[in-house]
């Protein structure tokens, strides 16, 4: 193993280890990912939501079900708390205001700009090598 936080250059070649690495740095990714949702007040999935919803603007409920791979009851409740914490809004459509549309909100998009960017920070610490993290990764993957 190099003396450097990287994932050292022979084991690439070896699926077992890159696979171990991609686990372990996954895990870690993850449960801080949790902590930062955590504080929030919002789930994986409602994180998920909030991120597509900043990217593609407004969805009708069905289309939030289908993307989520939920019931549009499921999804609905989703919504529902994620208004509640006013992250989201609902509107009708103009076209036909029998059909509701989901929308992000200001405090939605601030919210999934500043995990975006803490989940970014992470990664590009763990790709610089300077990162403590890499360190103990890269170990448990050796």
């Amino acid at each position: 193993m190099s003396s450097s936080n990287t994932l050292p250059s022979q084991h690439l070649s070896d699926p077992a280890q890159v696979a171990d690495f991609i686990l372990f740095s996954q895990r870690e990714f993850l449960l801080n990912l949790s902590k930062d949702l955590s504080r929030g007040n919002i789930s994986f999935a409602q994180f998920y939501l909030m991120g597509y919803l900043s990217t593609s603007g407004e969805l009708t409920m069905t289309d939030i079900a289908r993307k989520m791979g939920h019931s549009t009851a499921a999804a609905t409740g989703l919504v529902d708390r994620l208004e509640k914490l006013g992250y989201v809004e609902r509107m009708h459509a103009e076209d036909d205001r029998r059909k509701v549309l989901v929308k992000i909100t200001e405090q939605g998009t601030d919210l999934v700009a500043k995990l975006r960017g803490a989940l970014q920070d992470r990664v590009a610490e763990a790709m610089s090598g300077n990162g403590s993290e890499v360190t103990g990764l890269v170990g448990l993957a050796s």
